[in-house]
Formats: structure tokens, C-alpha cells, sequence
């Protein structure tokens, strides 16, 4: 487990050199514009950002598996890429809000995800929270918290405002 867990690592180092993290190459452009002029409001996503969402799938899912099977070693270090990676496409789509926002929720999500497997992982999930009456496990509604407010934001604030930007979906 280890020395496949070293080398996805190796592997995204790699990716992660060769991509330039903070690069906006998607077909729409930040500025505001009609619907009306972009009927589906459609934009594309480049082919190495796609394989980089994709990567991320298969990350996820094998940090998520590893914590169902109790692979401690593996789903620790799968942490480190599927967190980078979320950053990563968060980052990427800072322009346009819809994305960001969405992309943003997900990375909390990682992250409370990541702190659960972890207490389950260590056996300190269901060791009291020495103030109130919470588990350890219980913090993670931190976290999810923060996504679900920041999703919060978008469709409750800034859709409503913004409704003729083509990336407001």
C-alpha cells in the first residue's frame, strides 16, 4: 500500500510541474455577458484540466474506499492529492462564480470528509469535545458548514444579482 500510495504522490508532483496551476483558459470570458448572445451558456473546459478533474475522481474514490476497507496508509496519503487537486480546479475557476462557489463547497467538503476518516482511522471519533456535548466526529460540521454557506451565498446572493452573466447557471 505505501509504495503505491508514494507513487500516485510522485505522479501528481509530476502533473502538478508540468500544469501551470493558476492558468484561465476556459471559453468564456470574465466580462459580463447576455445569455441571450451565448444561447446554452455553455463553456468548455481544457482537455488537461479535464484529466485533471477526472484524476480527482479517481482519488477521491480510492481515499474513500480505503477508509471503508481501513487501508489507513493509503487513504492518509490519498488525502494530499484529492485536497491538492480540489484546490487546484478551485483555484482555476476563481473567475467565474458559479464554478468557484461550487468548486469551493467541495474542497470544505474534502476537508470535513478527510477529518472524519482520519478520527475513525486514529479511534478518537467518538472521545468527547471537551466543551459542549460533541463528539470529535461532530467538528466535522464545521467544515461541511462552511460549504453549505458558501453555497448559501451564491444562490441566495450573488445568482439573484447576477442573473445576465453567462456564468451564473
Amino acid at each position: 500500500m505505501r509504495n503505491i500510495a508514494g507513487n500516485i504522490q510522485i505522479n501528481l508532483l509530476e502533473m502538478i510541474k508540468r500544469a501551470d496551476l493558476v492558468t484561465d483558459e476556459f471559453e468564456i470570458t470574465s466580462q459580463p455577458v447576455n445569455k441571450a448572445s451565448n444561447k446554452d451558456g455553455a463553456f468548455t473546459i481544457p482537455q488537461r484540466y479535464r484529466k485533471m478533474e477526472n484524476l480527482h475522481i479517481l482519488f477521491w474514490l480510492l481515499k474513500d474506499i480505503s477508509w471503508c476497507m481501513i487501508w489507513r496508509e493509503l487513504g492518509l496519503a490519498m488525502i494530499i492529492p484529492t485536497l491538492t487537486i480540489a484546490i487546484v480546479i478551485t483555484i482555476r475557476t476563481r473567475r467565474y462564480m458559479s464554478e468557484f462557489c461550487h468548486n469551493l463547497a467541495v474542497v470544505f467538503w474534502i476537508i470535513a470528509n478527510s477529518y472524519w476518516m482520519i478520527s475513525e482511522f486514529f479511534v478518537f471519533d467518538s472521545y468527547p469535545v471537551h466543551f459542549y456535548d460533541f463528539s470529535y466526529k461532530d467538528v466535522t460540521f464545521i467544515p461541511f458548514s462552511i460549504g453549505i454557506l458558501v453555497l448559501a451565498f451564491y444562490y441566495l446572493w450573488w445568482k439573484p444579482r447576477n442573473k445576465d452573466l453567462i456564468e451564473t447557471m
